[in-house]
């Protein structure tokens, strides 16, 4: 039995519960051709399950500490491949591959744009992720009617959905927050043809002042005023007094297009 003591730093909650478990393997859809990318495998809980369903699995682990007890569980199994180094800071397999993980909280948001984003615009995004986050944060990219940026970048280059709620008992040790399994099947191409740093430029002017109306965020980015902007919100049958987080994606489609 290991000594290890999780650390705060590396948002460490380790899941136990065997039945969120077998959801996650069986939202995978795994095959013995598939390469799993785990990401922050902690004790091996997970890891053991995804080599249960025979596919190849390279953990990646940025606690030192706990390589130790990952190799001496699975240091023996021809299909576990075991890296030390930061997720977020490493190129993903040149092969097709999924991520499944029951991540730390706090890498969520960059996570997501490192292997959607980031590698959309070179070329080898993921098949499929399927991770664990905060049920707060999985219910707000899942909403289609309330997004956010993060939100918006998730519909923009796959379809989400949650496959379960996780209690907090289901860790140890247990967070002070619930949990969800969230499912993003990713798309063969971006559902906007786009130059994606102009898009994601747009994104982010339009989300600049959350309580400001999008006509009022966008007349500051581009340097047009107010008025200008709603008219030509109106021409492109947008609410002229929208906010950024009401729009669909067909609607950001048609901005993106004019203003280009």
């Amino acid at each position: 039995m290991s000594n290890h003591r999780p650390k705060k730093q590396y948002g460490q909650n380790f899941l136990v519960d065997e039945d969120i478990l077998a959801q996650i393997i069986e939202a995978a859809e795994l095959t013995p051709n598939d390469l799993i990318l785990e990401i922050g495998p902690g004790k091996g809980a997970l890891t053991h399950a995804l080599l249960s369903s025979g596919a190849k699995v390279t953990a990646i682990e940025i606690d030192e500490d706990l390589l130790p007890i990952l190799k001496l569980e699975f240091g023996q199994d021809p299909n576990f491949t075991l890296t030390h180094g930061d997720a977020l800071k490493l190129p993903p397999p040149k092969t097709p591959y999924k991520i499944v993980a029951n991540l730390p909280y706090y890498i969520t948001s960059p996570l997501l744009n490192h292997y959607l984003l980031e590698q959309f615009e070179g070329g080898n995004p993921p098949e499929t992720l399927v991770i664990m986050l905060q049920k707060e944060v999985a219910e707000k990219i899942i909403a289609k009617k309330k997004h956010s940026v993060l939100s918006l970048q998730v519909h923009l280059f796959g379809t989400p959905e949650i496959i379960c709620k996780v209690p907090a008992k289901a860790f140890r040790p247990a967070p002070k927050i619930d949990s969800a399994v969230l499912k993003i099947t990713v798309a063969a191409k971006p559902k906007i043809q786009a130059d994606l740093k102009k898009l994601f430029w747009l994104f982010k002017m339009s989300f600049a002042h959350k309580r400001k109306k999008l006509a009022n965020n966008l007349a500051g980015a581009l340097e047009k005023t107010p008025a200008e902007i709603k008219e030509m919100l109106t021409k492109l049958k947008i609410n002229e007094d929208a906010r950024a987080e009401s729009l669909t994606l067909h609607e950001w489609e048609t901005l993106f297009n004019e203003l280009n």
